[in-house]
């Protein structure tokens, strides 16, 4: 069940305190300002690293990966080593995320907290991170979190989820080996491959750049617009229509 205000109740008991920190995350963004986005640019980092930890200290009957207390440990006083376990042990987990960006957005957020006063985080990078965030909550959790947004961000949002069902639709067409990392740089063959045809390919090429520029907020929150959240999705369309690979 739905909450606009707040996150999905069926996330499980121990998404509350990520999913909190995010929620309020949000609501700051919903009053801009230079306060608000260095604040909720702080917030937002301590809910990933908080959904990070979370979901790999759960019980192995919950997520069917099994780290030793000590390990889990170490994995957890490092914002990166939480990445790598991400990587080694929820691979799965991963799609429409990029760990490199996730990391990047951690050490802007670093040098805002350590750094101090008069520093100020530009919107689209506040914004994307947010995205980032909830992506990963919705993949690790299994719930969305939604708060009333202006319509950029509604927008963007909406242009990440695209690519994150044609990342997923991507994957269906791959030999089942292939993880989230060295997946993307095969894309174009695999597509090929699977009977997309050079026009599917340059589409790929061509949403996977302004993907990038997206999340590393290299344009403008205003230029994700509905037209490219609507090419988006078409090209996600395309793609789940392939055959998958035997």
């Amino acid at each position: 069940m739905n909450n606009r205000r707040g996150i999905v109740v069926d996330a499980g008991p121990w998404a509350s305190g990520p999913g909190e920190i995010l929620r309020h995350a949000l609501k700051l963004l919903t009053k801009d300002g230079d306060t608000n986005r260095r604040l909720a640019m702080i917030l937002i980092d301590n809910a990933v690293e908080l959904t990070l930890k979370t979901y790999l200290g759960l019980p192995s009957r919950v997520t069917g990966i099994k780290i030793g207390r000590d390990k889990f440990r170490e994995i957890s006083e490092s914002f990166p080593k939480l990445l790598d376990a991400m990587e080694e042990h929820a691979d799965d987990k991963l799609t429409g995320i990029d760990l490199g960006q996730v990391e990047w957005y951690h050490r802007l957020r670093n040098e805002l907290y350590h750094q101090g006063n008069g520093l100020t985080v530009e919107r689209q990078k506040v914004d994307v991170y947010a995205e980032l965030a909830k992506l990963l909550f919705k993949n690790l959790f299994g719930a969305e979190i939604k708060v009333d947004e202006d319509e950029p961000m509604e927008l963007l949002g909406a242009f990440m989820s695209g690519w994150q069902r044609a990342e997923r639709a991507i994957l269906a067409v791959a030999p089942k080996e292939h993880g989230m990392k060295p997946l993307f740089a095969m894309a174009p063959r695999l597509l090929e491959q699977a009977g997309g045809g050079p026009r599917l390919v340059a589409e790929f090429n061509e949403l996977r750049q302004i993907r990038n520029q997206v999340a590393h907020g290299q344009v403008e929150r205003t230029a994700v617009s509905r037209q490219l959240v609507e090419r988006v999705e078409r090209f996600a369309q395309s793609v789940e229509s392939l055959k998958p690979h035997a």
